[in-house]
């Protein structure tokens, strides 16, 4: 194993702990909503995963009805995306 996979493994065993501890202890919502995530993952992007069925959204009932996230689909998406790598069609 080449050092780069190595601390590319321990960088995604850390994220994953991290965001399951926090879970665990009530400090991390199970859902977020639909700005939340595009400030995260940018707003082309969770489109996109949203119009080819990756994530679905759903609405929350209250006074202030919004659209939210599975935040562990979200991660799991976004994670599995490789787009970030592909060049701006400027530079295709």
């Amino acid at each position: 194993m080449k050092l780069k996979e190595l601390v590319i493994l321990l960088k995604n065993a850390t994220a994953m702990g991290t965001t399951k501890a926090l879970a665990e202890c009530g400090q991390l919502a199970d859902q977020i909503s639909k700005a939340e995530a595009y400030r995260l993952y940018g707003r082309g992007s969770v489109d996109r995963w949203i119009s080819e069925g990756l994530i679905k959204p759903s609405a929350t009932i209250g006074k202030n009805p919004s659209k939210c996230l599975d935040r562990e689909k979200v991660e799991a998406v976004a994670a599995s995306s490789n787009r970030k790598t592909y060049l701006p069609v400027a530079e295709r």
